[in-house]
């Protein structure tokens, strides 16, 4: 009788703690749900966490977050140093060595803010080239594209301006030399010019004026850089295949957010490795040099990641035929969604194009090794061929390829209802000739077969 009694009261005693716990797991739910629902937090939640992901990308995508990543260390990291740093002609250069030697940690954040200059700009070019490749500019992502694009055009004007910031040999006669092309515009150049200097001639002003400007750009990338996520998230994203699919999609997280986050963790390593050990490799060594107006370098040499854009502006005698050539082989990118001829996206499927794609790529290397070289032959022969192969890649090129897979696609479908055509009128059995068709095609030889 006891026992029944106390097994009676366990199982009372169990069924109230299981209730209790079902009450609480369901007011936790509903705190839950109330927290995801509160307007920040949804939009947070839509576009990192259920975002719907094809299930086929790489690792690949992965270097568009890890821009964002780099992005947002180039503003942390940036900030602390504009604390410290004093932008006069006189003062410049101390400051920087002052935040090197007597601000807590001042080395640290100054080698991680260069060095992530050239990672925020090397995971960003990956970005572009994989876009390249598997085409995702176009339609129905070409607004995304242009965004992306502009992105890389302030991008590169704020490097710009925080390369003249150190006020070193370097970045006095960069900021000399670029600043000078402006002078290229008929009637308005000479006007343009000293407008940004200040003057008339690179001085205290100049140096004013582009800090405030490095200072502001990066937020307005940051706006763009949500523009474009947005417009990103609107149309979903691209897949190696290149296939629009609306059904075979998994949530980022946290299928593909364990794919970024090893990806930051490969570059994070990789990032280190020049920041603690290597800080200075992808500098120029005249930048420890005060800036003199009267000493001229040798060899006046923009950062790594200008020197392909720096080769295609030395390879034309004329200045302002340079000049143009300059800007419009990065604006050019912007016309890619408008002049693509081709219905198919990825280049798994485009095996013309994926040949001339990876041609462009040794193209791009080749006219980085020019920018970086003194103006002399043979370098300026190379430079002037590699300029050319660039701007008939994309303007002759990337529509004729268009065009060439359209009439080799459309072509035997033409012939294929021809055939079925002379197979009614004649009266013989339709499907032999499409056993033989399909015998044809498995064995590579299907125009061949055509013409016999």
């Amino acid at each position: 009788m006891r026992t029944d009694k106390r097994s009676y009261i366990n199982g009372r005693s169990s069924s109230c703690l299981q209730k209790r716990y079902m009450a609480n797991s369901v007011v936790d739910e509903n705190r839950t749900g109330r927290i995801l629902r509160a307007p920040l937090v949804d939009t947070v939640t839509n576009h990192l966490i259920d975002y719907p992901t094809p299930v086929n990308i790489s690792y690949l995508w992965g270097f568009g977050s890890a821009a964002g990543i780099f992005l947002g260390v180039q503003l942390i990291t940036g900030i602390c140093l504009a604390m410290h740093y004093t932008p006069h002609i006189d003062l410049a250069f101390i400051s920087v060595e002052h935040i090197m030697r007597d601000v807590n940690y001042g080395w640290l954040l100054r080698y991680i803010h260069a060095n992530g200059a050239s990672f925020f700009f090397l995971v960003v070019y990956m970005h572009i080239l994989r876009g390249l490749y598997y085409g995702s500019y176009a339609h129905p992502r070409s607004h995304v594209w242009g965004i992306g694009i502009i992105i890389l055009i302030l991008m590169m004007a704020t490097a710009f301006m925080g390369y003249v910031l150190p006020w070193g040999q370097m970045s006095f006669w960069a900021a000399t030399v670029i600043t000078n092309l402006f002078s290229a515009i008929p009637w308005v150049g000479t006007s343009i010019v000293q407008l940004l200097w200040g003057g008339f001639s690179v001085d205290n002003a100049t140096l004013n004026r582009f800090f405030s400007l490095h200072y502001l750009l990066p937020f307005a990338i940051l706006g763009a850089v949500l523009l474009h996520l947005a417009l990103l998230h609107q149309d979903g994203s691209n897949n190696p295949l290149g296939m629009s699919s609306h059904t075979d999609k998994v949530s980022f997280y946290p299928y593909f957010w364990a794919k970024d986050v090893l990806g930051w963790v490969s570059i994070g390593f990789v990032f280190c490795l020049f920041v603690y050990f290597a800080p200075n490799a992808l500098g120029h060594p005249d930048n420890y040099i005060p800036a003199n107006p009267m000493v001229t370098p040798a060899h006046i040499v923009p950062e790594w990641y200008f020197l392909p854009l720096y080769a295609v502006l030395r390879s034309i005698p004329n200045k302002l035929l340079g000049v143009i050539a300059m800007f419009g082989a990065l604006l050019i990118l912007l016309l890619l969604p408008y002049i693509n001829t081709s219905e198919v996206r990825s280049s798994y499927f485009r095996p013309i194009y994926r040949k001339f794609f990876w041609l462009t790529v040794v193209d791009l290397v080749i006219l980085g090794w020019i920018g970086g070289n003194t103006p002399e032959e043979p370098y300026i022969t190379v430079g002037q061929v590699a300029t050319a192969y660039y701007f008939i890649f994309f303007l002759g090129l990337i529509p004729l390829i268009g065009y060439l897979e359209r009439a080799l696609i459309q072509g035997p479908k033409l012939f294929l209802k021809g055939c079925h055509k002379m197979v009614s009128g004649m009266g013989i059995k339709e499907t032999l000739i499409t056993e033989k068709i399909d015998d044809c095609k498995t064995s590579g030889n299907f125009w061949f077969c055509c013409i016999c």
